[in-house]
């Protein structure tokens, strides 16, 4: 995948969401989480894209927590990675997965160490015509034989 700014195009690695509903009374990240974010960002595993809170109330409706209004301090560094890519109604699919009454946070991530292998694959002239995600579930399933489960 190439991506241009109006400058040169820069490789992408693979770009995945997660909506993570989060513990009942729960509403920002947990502490292990958002060491983990800045980990993974820190040593260029990931660049984070996008990260949101939505609520969904008892009746389905969603306030939405932009990244600029989380008062979480420790991950103030990741503002240079985030280019808000989600439209609103982007943002209300994902959260169709939500529980009413619960929050979630919402996280549009690159995966930065597949970039090189990105870059070799154009440069050699193929085209990746396909790419997936296998849930971990269905490997784990699988992997103990829980054939009905994967």
């Amino acid at each position: 995948m190439v991506a241009s700014t109006g400058h040169e195009p820069c490789e992408l690695g693979p770009i995945d969401y997660l909506v993570i509903e989060l513990p009942q009374g729960t509403t920002t990240l947990t502490e292990q989480m958002t060491d983990q974010i800045i980990r993974s960002v820190s040593d260029r595993t990931l660049r984070i894209l996008e990260l949101l809170i939505v609520e969904r109330d008892g009746a389905g409706d969603l306030t939405v927590t932009e990244f600029e209004e989380l008062t979480d301090r420790g991950l103030r560094g990741l503002d240079a990675s985030l280019v808000e890519i989600l439209a609103g109604e982007d943002v209300h699919n994902l959260a169709s997965a939500i529980a009413p009454g619960r929050c979630a946070v919402v996280i549009v991530w690159e995966y930065l160490t597949a970039t090189s292998f990105t870059a070799a694959v154009r440069a050699s002239g193929a085209t990746l015509v396909a790419q997936g995600r296998i849930p971990a579930q269905a490997i784990a399933a699988t992997l103990r034989g829980d054939d009905e489960d994967a």
